[in-house]
């Protein structure tokens, strides 16, 4: 039977306080999904690595990952740093546990359009001409 965790993933910061909107999404999907394990990580700068988040997952009985890059664009980390960790993370735990690997957050279609929508929101309700 398949237990399927979540693993949020982004870059990280020096400033504590960039986390905050990570860790409320996080905070809110656990709301919403409080059944399901979840854990947050950072690329670099922050804790917990994603390493030591995906062991967590696993001691508690996830055997499907699912990997979501919380980046806007599909830049140098998504496409160099992060599947080589994926692959790590595969090495790792062997053929126990499967790892979806996701688009990162910024290619995906409702995002662009909330960001867009959000944008707008912020220029008042008057349509511009």
């Amino acid at each position: 039977m398949m237990m399927d965790g979540l693993l949020l993933f982004a870059h990280g910061a020096r400033d504590p306080l960039w986390a905050r909107p990570f860790e409320e999404v996080a905070r809110r999907i656990a709301r919403q999904r409080p059944a399901m394990p979840l854990a947050l990580a950072y690329l670099e700068f922050m804790q917990p690595a994603i390493e030591d988040a995906a062991d967590g997952l696993v001691r508690r009985g996830c055997n499907r990952i699912h990997v979501v890059p919380m980046f806007l664009g599909a830049g140098g980390h998504v496409r160099r740093d992060i599947p080589p960790l994926i692959e790590r993370l595969r090495e790792r735990h062997g053929s126990a546990v499967e790892w979806v690997l996701h688009p990162p957050l910024g290619d995906q279609d409702r995002v662009m359009q909330t960001l867009c929508d959000t944008t707008l929101g912020l220029l008042g309700s008057e349509e511009q001409q």
